[in-house]
């Protein structure tokens, strides 16, 4: 498996582990599916700003992806950034997400960015123990801050200082 920065042939792969978490998961409180062109103009825009996105891949399948950017889009926030990793549904549990995880973190760190947070849905405990492995600490939950089938859902926020 090699870790690399994203090319706009990899959109539809994103897009297809996008798609498939918005349908069936509360990683993402989206409720509809996204266009090609959605998410390569997401991903597109991410770059201008001088975010990374980064895909795992292994013989030209797209196994996962990850990427960060602001957190607020105040000032003062700069030195902050949310990320996000995804792994294709059928390779789940194979270290992927720990890969790119890892490798976002050391991208971090490198463009002297201070501080990293996830929001997860507090559903989601197998997220929140492997964000745990890499040092990210609860700093909070923001209850019933999303709605998605049928039910509310509570935002954990986790952080990790660089």
């Amino acid at each position: 498996m090699t870790i690399r920065p994203y090319k706009t042939e990899d959109t539809q792969a994103i897009l297809e582990i996008i798609n498939h978490n918005i349908l069936h998961s509360t990683s993402l409180y989206d409720y509809s599916v996204r266009t090609i062109e959605q998410q390569k103009a997401i991903l597109e825009e991410k770059i201008k700003k001088g975010f990374p996105i980064i895909v795992a891949e292994k013989e030209g399948e797209i196994l996962g992806f990850g990427m960060y950017s602001e957190f607020r889009f105040r000032e003062a926030y700069q030195f902050t950034v949310e990320h996000s990793v995804y792994v294709a549904a059928n390779h789940l549990g194979k270290g992927i997400g720990k890969s790119l995880l890892s490798e976002l973190i050391v991208l971090a760190k490198a463009q002297k960015l201070h501080t990293m947070i996830g929001v997860i849905d507090s559903e989601n405990q197998n997220s929140i123990a492997f964000h745990e492995q890499f040092g990210f600490k609860i700093v909070g939950v923001v209850k019933e801050s999303g709605y998605k089938f049928d039910r509310w859902l509570d935002s954990v926020f986790m952080q990790l200082i660089l």
